[in-house]
């Protein structure tokens, strides 16, 4: 049974949180997704202080959203 501060792993049937997940992120996901939702940093303020091209910064915002959506067996929004 889900809580309400998180999701039930089916393999585990433990809570897990969302702070578990994004730590379990690789760590340029993770940076990248608390810039973006948690301190409001666009894109292009990303990738300038990161030193890469802002494509990679979406590109890495997807894949961060697609594997968080899966940890929580959220449906694909593609």
């Amino acid at each position: 049974m889900a809580s309400s501060l998180g999701y039930m792993s089916d393999a585990e049937e433990t809570p897990v949180t969302l702070a578990d997940v994004i730590a379990s992120l690789p760590e340029e996901e993770r940076v990248i997704l608390i810039l973006h939702y948690v301190k409001n940093q666009s894109t292009v303020e990303i990738a300038a202080k990161l030193g890469v091209p802002e494509r990679s910064v979406l590109s890495v915002l997807a894949s961060g959203r697609a594997r968080l959506s899966a940890s929580f067996n959220f449906p694909s929004t593609q």
